[in-house]
């Protein structure tokens, strides 16, 4: 394909490696260490597209991002990368205009396939254009969560409908209040509502208010949650527990953009956008009748999948560092620190109450820990055990290391040769197959679970020949 690629990052082997695949993808490259010889070259010359680092010598990525968007007569595609990735990072990244953000270490297969999207809008006309353009509290590096931070950056100049998926306790309202903290909506209010939360009979008045006297127990007028979120940002957590009259009306309500308070003669007309979220399968709901269809693809425009904690165990230390800090300052008690062998023993737990959890054992450790170090003896033992008090990890181990003690002795009693490749294949196998079942035959997501390359798993796979 045609086309110039300016590649700045101040590390030479990064430069080397983006050089080399986007040249033999076809494209031009030039390549800088740092931003000050762009910001020159750039009035002489316009690249079709450039991937800059974020952390570099003098000008660093963000603000050689905001100079070419300020100067440059044509709208050039920038890609920001880092190793140093956060939410506030993302989101400030997308609001300055870049055409996408690219956390390191990345996927290079990933990476060409972004650089030739940013040289194909280059490519289009102006009218054909569309270039896409958070709080603290939601912490991690991994991919999985840097998709998310992603998402919410996509979505800091837009007012569409997000429907948010993923267990209790990953976080989804933190999520929707950054959303809504991004959003052009951040100036009016953010209104949170939890169907589970609220008895089925009062889940109308809460939405949409009530007169005075229109009900038993109506004693005033009620201002319902649709009217306190005009121009904002409407939360309907667990939407999947709103029984099916309120869904149709809801529906009504979306289509229409008006409603009547319960006991109302008058049309109250609103401008809200909502944010919805659930743990349950809406689909499989709508398949029992439970959920209308055509209110999920109202709420089900911009979707965004929550990884739960045992999907993201790299994330485990920054989250339990930054617990303990926000918890000390919160109950005005001094700080504590994970040992090393603390936090590899949380990286072997079932966190089946995900961040939530996580958060809930930071706080108990704080209050009940003497000293400043958290041993992995300081750990709630319950952690460990599932509901028959057997050590879960110590049972695992176990038994499978006893069954390969038992295959490989057998071998060896028997003679057989070559015994070491054929069980390391034969672990790959399974380790391979389970991450692309895990992430439906998505072999990026399969690849960043195992913690290697894409191109490493691609071999992988014709190697062993796994379908």
């Amino acid at each position: 394909m045609n086309g110039t690629v300016w590649i700045i990052d101040d590390d030479e082997s990064i430069r080397w490696v983006l050089e080399k695949t986007c040249t033999e993808a076809g494209l031009n490259c030039r390549t800088f260490p740092s931003g000050h010889r762009v910001l020159d070259e750039i009035i002489k010359e316009k690249p079709n597209a450039i991937i800059t680092d974020i952390k570099m010598p003098g000008i660093n990525g963000l603000e050689l991002l905001t100079a070419i968007k300020k100067n440059s007569s044509v709208n050039i595609p920038v890609i920001v990368m880092t190793a140093h990735s956060d939410l506030e990072t993302a989101v400030n990244t997308y609001k300055l205009g870049a055409f996408d953000y690219l956390p390191k270490p990345f996927d290079i297969d990933e990476a060409i396939l972004l650089i030739q999207r940013a040289v194909n809008l280059s490519n289009t006309s102006d009218s054909e254009k569309k270039i896409s353009s958070l709080t603290t509290d939601i912490i991690g590096e991994s991919h999985v969560i840097q998709n998310v931070f992603k998402a919410i950056g996509k979505l800091s100049k837009t007012t569409i409908s997000v429907l948010i998926s993923g267990q209790s306790g990953t976080g989804k309202e933190l999520v929707a209040k950054a959303i809504h903290k991004h959003s052009p909506r951040a100036n009016s209010n953010f209104i949170a509502l939890n169907m589970a939360a609220i008895p089925k009979e009062l889940i109308e008045s809460e939405l949409f208010g009530h007169e005075k006297g229109s009900f038993t127990g109506a004693t005033t007028d009620r201002v319902g949650r649709f009217e306190q979120a005009h121009m904002g940002t409407l939360f309907l957590d667990e939407i999947g527990d709103m029984p099916l009259d309120i869904q149709t009306r809801l529906l009504r309500v979306l289509s229409d953009k008006k409603f009547y308070k319960i006991g109302g003669k008058k049309t109250i007309e609103v401008d809200v956008r909502i944010i919805a979220a659930t743990h349950q399968n809406l689909e499989d709901l709508i398949k029992k009748g439970l959920f209308r269809e055509d209110l999920f693809h109202r709420l089900n425009v911009i979707r965004i999948n929550l990884p739960s904690l045992n999907e993201r165990i790299d994330d485990i230390p920054l989250l339990c560092n930054y617990f303990l800090e926000k918890i000390s300052k919160e109950l005005s008690l001094p700080n504590k620190q994970f040992t090393k062998k603390a936090l590899l023993k949380l990286q072997t737990v079932n966190w089946k109450g995900n961040v939530r959890q996580l958060e809930n054992v930071c706080r108990w450790l704080i209050v009940m820990t003497s000293g400043d170090q958290i041993e992995v003896e300081d750990l709630p033992t319950d952690l460990f055990y599932n509901v028959d008090n057997t050590n879960i990890t110590d049972k695992a181990s176990s038994n499978w290391q006893e069954s390969l003690y038992t295959s490989i002795k057998k071998h060896l009693d028997e003679g057989n040769k070559n015994i070491y490749s054929k069980y390391i294949n034969q672990l790959e196998k399974v380790l391979i197959d389970s991450a692309l079942k895990h992430s439906n035959g998505h072999k990026i997501n399969a690849a960043n679970l195992l913690g290697m390359g894409r191109n490493t798993l691609t071999r992988k796979i014709k190697e062993l020949k796994i379908k």
